[in-house]
């Protein structure tokens, strides 16, 4: 990678952030000849996007939306694992989601019918069906809800394929470069950012930057009540495929909307292409403290053991901390500022921002080319109600 001491004088777009979010919308506008100049506080796909596990899901999201922008981006995912000169170790192996007790098991049996109304292929698995797809796993379940849909990508693989192949468009890509300063016109329209390597004229801004965007959108003086919300990562010994989908159990959808002031943990299972053991997850409001928290830890190796009982004597190797862009109501920001014409909103996925990554690339691109979006964008809008500013809204 070629490090400049400067940056560019002037490009169609800067794209602020370089996970995998930045990632996908530099790789969409430069497809279509735009000229891009990626910036990154830090080093390049340090952040959140490096402290993923590289989920790509349908299950967990009901009909809305989300899953509008879920089922756009997983098609997009397809076309770029074929189209990307790099093994992003993209993998279609499906979901399999479990509820230990009878109450779970009617609210997943619910949501999977809502899914399935709209198309989502969620496949009831008891007894002999569930233990085949995973041969490791407590029979003491329930119901087994089989998600052929689901995949997982290695995020930082893909993220560094995305930039190289912008780059090779012309994209300039800057890392340990801090966006100081956002110029506006008189119409309060984008004319420049201004960085820790120079000024950069530009109509078009994008604020990729994930749980640091709150700071950047306040640069050009907008209001986005964007938090981080923690959460741990268990890496096991690699122990081959011992699991073979992406396996949690029904209240991990519920910690995404629950009590935001509590710890949230639930059983998230899967192997990796290396072997490894990805064990998770957690969620809570600790601002941006990096310590790892020992009982959490302790609680989600617990709750994979439940459901696999086979991990008892599995090693971990390490457990590291990431932070979700988090915002009220649970769905991202994307969109242009109607306040400040030209600075489009491209973050708060939260936890989904790996899967949702590619379709907010094409909503981005589209909004810069004015096109019309494939999926309806209302819900996404910047400006909507749930992001106005009320004092209830830090956790942290």
């Amino acid at each position: 990678m070629t490090v400049r001491d400067t940056a560019p004088r002037s490009a169609d777009v800067v794209v602020i952030g370089s996970g995998l979010v930045g990632a996908c919308c530099a790789d969409e506008l430069s497809a279509v000849g735009l000229s891009v100049v990626v910036v990154d506080r830090g080093n390049l796909t340090a952040g959140t996007t490096a402290s993923g596990e590289g989920n790509i899901l349908v299950s967990d999201k009901p009909p809305g939306p989300e899953l509008d922008l879920g089922r756009l981006s997983r098609r997009r995912w397809v076309e770029l694992a074929d189209d990307l000169d790099t093994d992003i170790e993209f993998d279609e192996k499906g979901g399999v989601v479990v509820a230990p007790d009878e109450a779970s098991a009617v609210g997943l049996a619910e949501l999977a019918a809502r899914q399935r109304s709209v198309g989502i292929q969620a496949v009831e698995a008891t007894g002999a069906d569930l233990q085949e797809l995973e041969p490791h796993i407590t029979p003491d379940l329930t119901l087994g809800m089989h998600y052929p849909e689901d995949c997982q990508v290695q995020p930082i693989l893909a993220s560094a394929a995305l930039l190289g192949r912008a780059r090779s468009r012309g994209a300039a890509v800057l890392g340990q470069t801090v966006v100081t300063g956002i110029e506006l016109d008189a119409l309060q329209r984008v004319r420049a950012v201004t960085t820790t390597r120079g000024t950069i004229a530009t109509p078009w801004i994008v604020n990729a930057a994930g749980p640091w965007s709150s700071e950047v959108a306040a640069l050009a003086g907008l209001h986005l009540p964007i938090e981080p919300r923690r959460g741990h990562i268990l890496v096991t010994e690699p122990r081959g495929r011992l699991i073979h989908h992406k396996v949690y159990d029904a209240s991990y959808v519920g910690t995404l909307t629950a009590d935001p002031g509590a710890a949230q943990v639930s059983a998230v299972i899967e192997g990796t292409a290396s072997g490894t053991i990805l064990l998770g997850s957690s969620r809570e409001f600790v601002g941006w403290d990096r310590q790892v928290d020992g009982d959490l830890v302790r609680r989600i190796g617990a709750r994979a053991v439940q459901l696999f009982p086979v991990l008892a004597d599995v090693k971990v190797m390490r457990t590291y901390v990431g932070f979700r862009p988090w915002l009220p109501d649970h769905l991202p920001a994307i969109g242009e500022e109607p306040a400040v014409p030209g600075f489009i909103q491209a973050t708060g996925h939260e936890g989904a921002g790996i899967g949702l990554a590619p379709g907010t690339g094409l909503v981005v691109r589209d909004l810069v080319t004015e096109r019309t979006p494939e999926i309806d964008i209302t819900a996404f809008r910047p400006d909507r109600p749930a992001l106005l500013p009320t004092p209830e809204l830090t956790h942290g």
